[in-house]
């Protein structure tokens, strides 16, 4: 469920060295899209992360795009964010990408050896997506990056055990 931020999320972002984060996001709803990603660049920005962004024509793509990126790049990211966002229509479509692009990314957080972060949204209609980039709801984008520091710090630490 959307809040109106997440308070507890953006308290003790935890200092990191040499993070790389690759965001992978979509063409579809590029006012939108654009929108988050900026979010994450800002919050990288502030803490000191470096960042790469791969673009996919859809939502759909996403982990794809992941999976592909991280089998073949030489640089290996320390998390990935997926950026999306899938309205509502008049079909079932909404559905079965809304079901594909969660399970993708589940099975890529349960295969590969870093996090990916999900940051798509999938909302009823484009006022409820702009609610998410800075509106009433706090802005997804932020959140996701401010989520994917943590799980880098979180990694790291397992790592010290």
């Amino acid at each position: 469920m959307a809040t109106k931020g997440n308070i507890v999320l953006n308290e003790g972002i935890p200092t990191i060295q040499d993070a790389f984060v690759v965001i992978v996001k979509t063409e579809w709803n590029a006012h939108i899209i654009d929108q988050l990603e900026e979010g994450c660049e800002n919050v990288f920005k502030v803490n000191g992360v470096q960042s790469q962004t791969v673009v996919v024509p859809g939502a759909f793509e996403i982990p794809f795009a992941i999976k592909d990126f991280h089998t073949n790049s030489v640089r290996k990211p320390n998390a990935y964010i997926a950026l999306g966002t899938v309205i509502r229509g008049d079909t079932p479509h909404f559905d079965y990408v809304c079901k594909g692009i969660t399970d993708g990314i589940m099975q890529l957080n349960l295969s590969l050896n870093v996090p990916t972060i999900f940051g798509v949204l999938t909302v009823e209609n484009e006022q409820q997506a702009l609610e998410r980039v800075g509106g009433i709801h706090g802005h997804k984008g932020e959140e996701a990056a401010i989520t994917a520091i943590k799980m880098i710090a979180l990694k790291r630490s397992i790592q010290q055990v």
